[in-house]
């Protein structure tokens, strides 16, 4: 199964990896973000600021919602307090490619 550079499978599930931006205008998911060293993010856009957790739960909020998973399934192992994340997501790594594609607009 081929593997974009955005995620990547795991023994559990995937890890996403993802590009926050906090107190935009609206909750969004923008496709794939790709920095000037060729690194490539799910970028997403959230309106909460990033206070307290405030954006880190509008960003799983709106995964679930896009995705039709659990938020219970989202977990932030890395880069909590930063705009870079790494998400975690258990389940089948078939199923959850898919879903990740479609996110991506691939």
């Amino acid at each position: 199964m081929a593997q974009a550079d955005f995620f990547s499978i795991t023994e559990i599930g995937l890890k996403l990896f993802v590009r926050a931006t906090p107190g935009a205008a609206k909750n969004e998911i923008l496709g794939i973000w790709q920095s000037a060293d060729g690194e490539r993010r799910l970028a997403i856009k959230v309106t909460a600021p990033p206070d307290k957790g405030k954006a880190n739960i509008a960003i799983i909020k709106l995964l679930a919602s896009e995705t039709g998973l659990a938020k219970s399934c989202f977990s932030i192992v890395a880069g909590e307090t930063a705009r870079l994340k790494t998400i975690e997501i258990p389940g089948d790594a078939e199923t959850l490619t898919m879903l990740m594609k479609r996110l991506a607009g691939e």
